[in-house]
């Protein structure tokens, strides 16, 4: 039994922890939450070649798991006439791993010419991926005034979730920390 208990442990530990990093969260204080029944999107806009040709069935993915998290906590999605706003703000940059080489592992010497042999250490790339980050704006539609925003920030996996299962995970995070229900 008690060989059965750690490696269960591990992967409980393992299946809680997501590379995921929920920050920057606010709450307006004078935010009414009793008044809040319904929410909608505000319209995205993107352009220019660095858009991708899958980003409106990404917007998509995106938008239906932020209305369940919505749901989850009481409110109605409606497509006018909201009580509250979503804004959705993104921003992805490719980003390289590097390794610093050094003299255990990388020690050959290279030939600089006329018997001179030298070594330095360099950082050399290992890999490339895509970090994102989503923060959203939560706005009361009435007075256009924000009453609650959230940022989180991640690893994008290399293919796409046409299942929505993964940004469903992550805005289940995010929204952990959302400290409204519905009125």
């Amino acid at each position: 039994m008690k060989k059965l208990i750690l490696p269960l442990f591990i992967i409980v530990s393992f299946a809680y922890c997501s590379s995921v990093r929920v920050f920057n969260t606010e709450v307006a204080a004078d935010a009414e939450p009793s008044r809040y029944k319904t929410f909608g999107f505000y319209e995205v806009k993107a352009s220019g070649d660095t858009i991708p040709s899958t980003f409106n069935e990404r917007i998509r993915i995106l938008k239906k798991a932020i209305q369940v998290e919505m749901e989850k906590k009481g409110y109605r999605f409606v497509t006018s006439g909201a009580d509250l706003l979503v804004n959705i703000g993104i921003v992805v940059k490719q980003e390289i791993q590097t390794r610093q080489t050094n003299w255990q592992n990388d020690g050959r010497f290279t030939y600089m010419g006329q018997r001179n042999y030298s070594w330095k250490s360099e950082e050399i790339e290992v890999g490339r991926y895509r970090e994102g980050t989503l923060t959203l704006h939560i706005i009361e539609a009435d007075r256009h005034k924000m009453i609650w925003k959230g940022s989180m920030e991640g690893v994008i996996p290399e293919k796409s979730d046409p299942t929505g299962k993964t940004a469903g995970q992550a805005l289940q995070r995010l929204f952990a920390v959302y400290p409204f229900t519905a009125g």
